[in-house]
């Protein structure tokens, strides 16, 4: 990656034979280290994911003629293999991908900040897998017409508009310890927040992720939030959420006895199950002084809620 820099800013142009070479952005790669199965259950590696996308924001961030240009991770995954399968792959039907998903990306944003560039997005590399196995364990948005619970992540993330507003946790592992260690210790409970003032609202993404996807204890969020303003004193609030029985066509598609084939009805349910799903009983909130408010609400291991209030 330095030495295409160092030609496209200070090399020789083979077609014009000046200095330079113009860039339109600026991409690279972003893959976590290889998810194993440990002691029969799978353990992922975002910090491998989030070294490499600090490694590639401070590489760009060295050349200040490079200050603002767009930078794209033209690959952003937990893993390498969009086609690979097997036991160490499978937290891609689940909540585990979801819960991954929301964690990596709230991080890429304060890598991004933290070197001063342009971070524009990042794609996935997944794919459509035709005549397949419902569910087959590729990494894929959808599986035979059904969306994943990751998907439903990226739903919730395309309903978080305006400006990036800080956001705190107690439970928030932090994303230098992530680089270093990974999240195999406590779990990762933290949060992405944006305000709309034109759309008069305030979106809160929280995530309650673990490398290990084993079972723990749910955790007791309470989300304060501070200076809206005066007209937000009593907003609407609506909670989506995606878990085992939310946002979930696998979680139902094993319920239903994992059909190989599913009939009509059947599918008909997973269509519904797999669409982005409300919480139904979302926390009010909470009036507290000086124009904040106060939320309280349970999220499992390796769930994702979006909160937004309008007003």
């Amino acid at each position: 990656m330095e030495d295409f820099l160092e030609h496209c800013l200070r090399g020789k142009n083979h077609a014009t034979g000046q200095t330079g070479t113009p860039l339109d952005f600026i991409a690279f790669h972003a893959k976590g280290s290889t998810p194993v199965f440990l002691d029969g259950h799978v353990r992922m590696g975002i910090g491998g994911q989030l070294k490499t996308i600090d490694a590639g924001f401070a590489r760009v961030a060295r050349y200040p003629e490079l200050k603002g240009k767009p930078v794209i991770i033209g690959e952003s995954d937990p893993d390498g293999c969009a086609a690979c399968q097997g036991p160490h792959l499978g937290y891609r039907n689940s909540t585990m991908y979801s819960s991954y998903t929301a964690a990596s990306f709230a991080r890429k944003h304060l890598l991004a900040g933290k070197h001063g560039v342009n971070f524009e997005g990042a794609t996935t590399w997944a794919f459509e897998f035709e005549d397949q196995p419902y569910f087959a364990g590729f990494r894929a948005m959808a599986s035979n017409g059904l969306t994943l619970p990751v998907f439903n992540v990226h739903r919730m993330m395309a309903r978080m508009t305006g400006q990036r507003v800080e956001t705190r946790s107690s439970a928030d592992v932090g994303v230098d310890e992530i680089i270093k260690s990974g999240v195999r210790a406590g779990p990762d409970v933290a949060a992405l927040a944006s305000l709309d003032a034109a759309k008069r609202q305030l979106a809160v993404l929280i995530w309650h992720y673990h490398d290990d996807d084993v079972a723990g204890a749910d955790a007791a969020v309470a989300l304060s939030l501070a200076g809206l303003p005066s007209e937000a004193a009593q907003p609407r609030v609506t909670h989506y959420r995606v878990d085992e029985r939310h946002s979930n066509a696998y979680a139902l598609w094993k319920t239903l006895g994992s059909p190989v084939a599913p009939s009509r009805a059947q599918y008909a349910q997973l269509e519904a199950a797999s669409r982005l799903a409300l919480l139904n009983n979302a926390a009010t909130a909470t009036t507290l002084a000086n124009g904040g408010h106060t939320l309280t609400f349970t999220l499992p291991r390796q769930a994702v809620s979006l909160v937004l209030l309008n007003w």
